[in-house]
């Protein structure tokens, strides 16, 4: 199924990628809620989270705990915020978010950030994954 994770995972579309493995790819979200709003997903084609298979959904949370551990590092917050809805973009995928309170994962809003921004956090991101 083509959609805009598929067309990132194929390079057709560019990302501020922060982690990779040959599963699951980790990038910044280009509308975050809040500063370091990265979404998590599988290289695998898959809409529903919960059609993945056990194992493909156990590895996919284990990536992205270590992508949450990395954030930790470089973003200021309490803690990582999980969420999954679903709705927006036909592929599986995890929002990790930066939280100091319930409301910084509200969806609906953006804080806007440039890409000078999003590529500088990106790099330091992965530099600690």
């Amino acid at each position: 199924m083509s959609n805009i994770f598929s067309k990132i995972i194929s390079g057709e579309i560019p990302c501020h990628k922060v982690a990779e493995d040959d599963l699951h790819l980790a990038f910044l979200d280009i509308n975050p809620v809040a500063y370091g709003h990265t979404l998590v997903i599988p290289k695998m084609g898959i809409d529903y989270i919960f059609d993945m298979s056990d194992e493909s959904l156990t590895n996919l949370m284990l990536f992205s705990k270590k992508v949450a551990k990395a954030l930790k590092k470089v973003v200021d917050c309490k803690k990582i915020g999980v969420s999954v809805i679903g709705l927006e973009v036909p592929h599986a995928h995890v929002h990790l978010i930066p939280i100091n309170a319930i409301q910084d994962m509200t969806f609906g809003k953006s804080i806007g950030i440039s890409q000078a921004d999003l590529t500088a956090l990106a790099n330091k991101i992965a530099t600690n994954f």
